[in-house]
């Protein structure tokens, strides 16, 4: 009889490893109550870089008069750009479903619940069914955290999920949270036109990045009039009319049309009936796994954000992969495990980040030795021809054996250009291996084999 496997969440975990566990010759069932693909994907991540693309449109035809045509002022369609991300989303809604049917998945609509460790009760429209599993994913995604000094009302005081795009499009915004989602917010709205503050808890934006790619995008929002309040930390946010107020812990009072809180994310691990069934979870509510995703009971899997790993769409989707492999009793012949520590992410600001791999101060803190190369793609022929030269590519590596630990891109496609440096990471290259090859010229990408040199 065919291994019967019940995935929890249609998100790139769930879908990747429904359609992986299908191929291999498991019996599918997937359940979504939301929509197949991911509530956070098509909900959070695909609208909101449609929107920064839309942004960056319009950054660039304020930049035209530098590549010697006639300056343009482009002016926002907002009802346009809502039919562009419907557009958008229905498109990969359907590709992921028709993926599913054409691998025999059986897709079921509702909420889900463990009621036994091998049973999975799903209600839908008013009616229950229990289905026996002999391994199951929770792949159930996260929603966007919010304290208890704010209550969003998704009009002016707003979460992520309320700007795609938000009802009224703000004149002036106020972002609170200076992680990955909030400078991204910062970019978007800036772009736009909106008068943009950003509360910044720390010293820094995106305190978790190396402070040389850090400056360089503080150094773009100051130059586009963005606000930057350091050192404070958001404690109420009320609406006053059609004016939104926030106090902060040192004093300082912002006055805008709209605020958005970025804040980070809590795993939608509630009402699954974990802790019933003898699923484990963590302090903050997530899953706790081992390498091949599998929670204390090794039948049960996480993966996505209720994992409590890296929160991006490929680290799931990889994940997902895994577990299907794993599930299917592949880990026994060749295998490679999932290692989180050379997962390549990207931050779609104006000028774009992305990194991979060992960061700078993280050897500097370990006391390891490193070698550090450095490029600023303004010694790049297509950069000054692009009339785009900010930022820089940073490789790290080892200087007894030339071997690739990481690195960091800051500039234009910089997360198509990390591609190269995470292939690098992951398959052990050496410098060398990336100034030996023959790249196309003009490219940014010959940034990458001078900073490997």
């Amino acid at each position: 009889m065919a291994t019967r496997f019940v995935i929890i969440g249609g998100g790139p975990a769930g879908n990747t490893a429904a359609t992986h566990a299908a191929r291999l010759g498991a019996e599918v069932t997937l359940i979504e109550r939301d929509v197949i693909g991911g509530a956070a994907h098509l909900w959070d991540c695909i609208p909101s870089k449609t929107m920064i693309a839309t942004g960056g449109a319009m950054s660039f035809t304020r930049r035209m008069r530098g590549m010697g045509l006639e300056q343009q002022q482009a002016e926002l369609d907002v009802d346009a750009l809502t039919e562009r991300i419907d557009h958008i989303k229905g498109h990969l809604q359907a590709s992921v479903t028709g993926l599913l049917s054409s691998q025999g998945v059986r897709m079921l609509s509702g909420s889900a619940r463990m009621v036994g460790p091998h049973e999975v009760e799903v209600t839908s429209g008013g009616s229950t069914t229990v289905i026996p599993a002999d391994a199951v994913l929770v792949a159930t995604g996260s929603s966007p955290r919010i304290p208890d000094w704010c209550l969003p009302d998704g009009e002016r005081i707003l979460t992520t999920r309320d700007c795609y795009p938000p009802k009224i499009f703000p004149s002036s915004i106020t972002v609170v949270g200076s992680g990955v989602t909030g400078v991204e917010f910062v970019h978007m709205f800036s772009s736009f036109g909106a008068e943009v503050t950003l509360v910044v808890s720390r010293q820094q934006v995106l305190p978790q990045k190396d402070p040389e790619v850090a400056a360089v995008l503080e150094d773009d929002f100051l130059r586009r009039g963005v606000r930057l309040l350091k050192g404070a930390r958001a404690t109420a946010i009320d609406r006053e009319g059609d004016e939104v107020v926030v106090r902060c812990d040192d004093g300082r009072v912002v006055r805008s049309s709209h605020a958005v809180l970025a804040i980070g994310s809590v795993p939608n691990t509630a009402g699954l009936g974990l802790e019933a069934a003898g699923v484990e979870l963590d302090r903050g509510g997530y899953i706790t796994i081992n390498r091949h995703c599998q929670s204390n009971l090794t039948h049960v899997y996480a993966a996505g954000d209720v994992s409590g790993k890296l929160p991006l769409s490929s680290v799931a989707s990889m994940q997902g992969r895994k577990v299907a492999e794993h599930v299917m009793g592949l880990q026994k012949v060749a295998h490679r495990h999932l290692d989180y520590d050379k997962a390549a992410s990207a931050i779609f600001t104006e000028p774009e980040i992305a990194d991979v791999g060992l960061a700078e101060a993280e050897a500097f803190a370990e006391g390891r030795k490193i070698r550090v190369t450095k490029v600023p793609f303004s010694a790049t022929p297509k950069a000054l021809i692009n009339n785009d030269p900010r930022g820089f590519v940073k490789i790290i590596s080892d200087p007894a054996t030339g071997v690739v630990l990481g690195g960091s891109i800051v500039g234009r496609h910089a997360a198509e250009l990390i591609s190269v440096i995470a292939l690098a990471v992951t398959a052990n290259l050496k410098v060398t291996d990336i100034v030996e090859s023959l790249l196309v010229h003009p490219a940014l990408a010959e940034a990458l084999a001078e900073a490997a040199e």
